[in-house]
This record gives C-alpha cells, structure tokens and sequence, in this order.
C-alpha cells in the first residue's frame, strides 16, 4: 500500500497521480487540514508533524511513504528516512531532474512556501545537477490558503498571482517549478500570468512518474487482484465541506472522506 501525506488538499493533486499511473495499488492518503498550512511554521514543527502523518499511514498498512508536501520534503526527509523502515519518497528531487533537463537556458524559478524557499533545497540540488544555472526562488506564502478555501478563480488569487510573479519579469526564466502540490490547481492561472514561453514544472505529477519506476527498478510494484482506485482511502485530520468540495473536483468523482 502506498501511503500520501500532506498539509492539505494540496496532495490530492499527487495521489491523483499516482491513481492514474498506478489504479491497481491501493492508495492511503492524509492530508492534515487541521494544522495547515506548514509554510509558516519552524523546520522543528513541520518535522514533528511529518513523523505524526507518515505514522498514522503506517498503522494503517502503508508500505511506501510519499510526502506530498514541498514544505515537509525539504526539512523532513531526511529524518522520516531514518526513522522509517520503508521507503519514503519526496516531491522536489523529481523536479528538480525534470527542471533541469527541461530547462534551454538554464534560468530556473521556483515558487513555494516560505519554508520550502528558506531551506534552500531546490536551489542547492538544481546547482548540484546543473552548475551554470541560474535559480531565482519566490516564496508565496498566501497561495496555500487560497487554494485551501477553494478560491481557484477568484479576483483576489489572480491579483495575488499577478504580485507574486511579476517578480520574475526581469529573469528571463525559461522553467518554472510549481514547488507546492497545491499550486498544479492554479496551473491555468499562473502559466497565463508567466507567459507561454516558461515551462511549467508540476512537482506531482513527476512525482508519481518517480515512484513508478523506482518501484518497478524494485520488483516491488505488484498489482493487488480485484483493486480499483475507488476502493481507496482518503482521510483528512479536519472534515469541512471545504475540503470535500476540493476533493471531489481534484479526483473528478465523489471521494469519501474519512476523518482520521
């Protein structure tokens, strides 16, 4: 079983994903709504929150962690790692590898929440693959919220968008890294806002592309007779009407969410 964990309904957009590429291995997700967003929040929070998710999906019989979360990836890998005897999965070096074989120029943004902007990470591994790159980071520490409250086409969001990436007008940004899995949702917005020309790097779906050839590498990625995506089990630490109506228009079907 391949369990998810995220701040929100953001990770849906991975588990969507994985469904799509994967429909014959069961799904356990948890997206921790009551405590979102983890932007904000210290490295040692976000940590100890991570370790309380990949538990729970644990319990529950997962037997490879994703953690569908930018801010969680960059300040608790490493730790879930040594932590957990299963394997565990992150978003942002699968981006990464695609950003940089992507990009012609080698002028690479990224957007995010603070915390995954102030860990440096995405920077520190795009230099380490690419030298001569150039990465210009933003944090965006309001779209979260947004996308949370389900306003994905709203005045607001867009006027928002429009502050947050004027600021890579300058750049000549040829990628650009979604570098939350909530933000794949404002993809129409934001590749209207950045222009054509950028390319777009969505962090779940290279993601899911990562974990089924590492599973496959692993002789590991066995299907599970008679399973179907609908037969998987999506629960939230907070059950608002909010996060049911994102759920549903995510997955295009009517999820049942469970209180965990």
């Amino acid at each position: 079983m391949i369990g998810i964990f995220d701040s929100g309904v953001g990770g849906m957009t991975v588990a969507r994903a994985v469904e799509q590429l994967l429909p014959e291995q069961p799904l356990l997700y948890l997206g921790d709504i009551a405590r979102t967003p983890y932007g904000p929040k210290s490295a040692k929070t976000i940590e100890e929150y991570s370790i309380e998710n990949a538990q729970f999906l644990i319990d529950n019989g997962a037997k490879v962690i994703v953690i569908a979360c930018n801010s969680a990836s960059s300040v608790a890998t490493n730790r879930l790692r040594k932590e957990c005897n299963i394997p565990v999965f992150e978003v942002i070096t699968p981006a990464v590898e695609q950003a940089v074989a992507q990009s012609v120029n080698g002028k690479i943004g990224v957007i995010g929440t603070r915390a995954t902007i102030e860990s440096g990470l995405y920077e520190k591994l795009i230099m380490e693959k690419r030298s001569n790159s150039t990465v210009i980071s933003k944090a965006c520490p309001l779209l979260v919220s947004l996308v949370e409250e389900g306003w994905l086409d709203k005045r607001e969001t867009k006027m928002i968008l429009r502050r947050y990436l004027s600021f890579f007008k300058d750049h000549q940004i040829d990628t650009l890294v979604l570098g939350c899995t909530h933000y794949p949702l404002l993809t129409n917005l934001i590749s209207h806002r950045i222009g054509k020309r950028v390319q777009l790097i969505d962090s779940s779906k290279t993601v899911a592309l990562y974990l089924q050839k590492n599973l496959l590498s692993q002789g590991t990625l066995l299907p599970v007779p008679g399973h179907s995506p609908e037969k998987n089990k999506y629960y939230v630490t907070d059950l608002t009407k909010t996060a049911q109506r994102m759920a549903d228009k995510i997955f295009n079907r009517s999820i049942d969410l469970l209180q965990a």
